[in-house]
């Protein structure tokens, strides 16, 4: 067995029952992770949606690209201990829609406020599958952008503790990617939750299901074709 990267010192829930999902679902599969090989196959790709719920905020978030000599890297957020939801949690820039604001507007102007990357900086490409959150009854829609060169990050304090550029092929090494399914509620059966541990931050929740979902079409599989759901 592989031993896995220590990963961070986020608080994660436990559920109250639980089992291992075995090889994530690009095991089989190559990928190319240059950044232009990322755009065709998320391109090529389909994504699932479903209308938000009435009870809930439609927020977007930045899904930001840029090629480097590892191939393409992620924009990911630490955010601040202070908020009131998902505290200290590794996340996208991004955040509530506002009334009369496009997605892409709003996922835009949060990570200029966030972490100082400008919009005219940016080339958005499309958005991958919303999800839904059930701490903060949030609709999130991922926003998927690219910058041509790395860009100078101005940290917002009160909103993000770090910023940081992670190379999607680090992703998915065996001792960073594992999954699981949860049983929190009888109810609701099984849900699939995604973890990557860093070397000094562990992605799970909204965050690793956007995650998940990119790096299983850049390998060019289906991200809902999960075994056993």
């Amino acid at each position: 067995m592989t031993a896995r990267r220590p990963g961070g010192s986020q608080m994660i829930p436990t559920a109250p029952a639980s089992r291992p999902a075995g090889d994530p679902l690009w095991r089989d599969h190559h990928a190319d992770f240059s950044l232009t090989s990322v755009l065709q196959a998320l391109r090529a790709g389909t994504t699932s949606s479903e209308p938000p719920r009435a009870d809930e905020r439609v927020a977007a978030v930045l899904v930001l690209l840029i090629e480097s000599d590892a191939g393409a890297e992620i924009l990911l957020t630490r955010r601040s201990s202070n908020l009131s939801n998902h505290r200290g949690e590794i996340s996208f820039p991004g955040g509530r829609v506002d009334a009369g604001e496009s997605i892409i507007a709003a996922a835009q102007r949060e990570t200029h406020e966030e972490v100082g990357v400008r919009p005219d900086v940016m080339e958005v490409h499309g958005t991958l599958s919303p999800l839904s959150t059930f701490v903060s009854r949030s609709y999130i829609v991922p926003v998927v952008a690219t910058a041509t060169e790395r860009p100078p990050l101005v940290i917002s304090n009160d909103e993000v503790e770090r910023a940081f550029w992670v190379p999607l092929r680090e992703l998915v090494r065996p001792d960073t990617f594992s999954w699981e399914w949860w049983s929190v509620r009888a109810a609701d059966g099984e849900r699939p939750m995604f973890f990557f541990h860093l070397d000094d931050e562990t992605v799970w929740g909204a965050t690793a299901r956007i995650l998940h979902e990119l790096l299983c079409r850049v390998h060019g599989v289906n991200h809902l074709d999960l075994p056993n759901w």
